[in-house]
């Protein structure tokens, strides 16, 4: 995004409006984790950068398109967490950028379970 004012211009980056989708998407109910996959993971080889995991965009001067790919929790309802994930990434990425968020686009690559969101206790104290 792009706002051009007499003092100057404004410029949102890709990687900031990713940012702020991977935040609000990791604040929904329902979503456990993001999903990197193996694209990702082949262009921050590539590339050297630090892509933000699960999260794709494209901006534009006034819009931006988003992807997500997360794994959801055993239990809660897909659609349900797939729509609010949505709902709370659009609010999000237009209420601090002030871009038109035209799409949010969810994929769910997984599910956790309960065992698998809890970290390993350390074996040493």
């Amino acid at each position: 995004m792009t706002d051009e004012l007499q003092q100057g211009m404004i410029r949102i980056s890709d990687d900031v409006v990713a940012t702020i989708a991977g935040l609000a998407a990791l604040e929904t109910p329902g979503v456990a984790a993001m999903s990197g996959g193996i694209s990702e993971g082949l262009a921050k080889r590539l590339s050297g950068r630090n892509a933000q995991k699960g999260v794709s965009v494209e901006v534009g001067q006034v819009e931006a398109a988003i992807d997500l790919r997360i794994v959801v929790q055993y239990g809660i309802p897909i659609q349900e967490v797939g729509r609010r994930l949505q709902e709370n990434v659009r609010e999000a990425v237009e209420n601090m950028t002030g871009l038109n968020v035209v799409e949010v686009n969810v994929k769910v690559e997984g599910v956790a379970f309960k065992d698998e969101e809890t970290e390993e206790p350390n074996r040493v104290k």
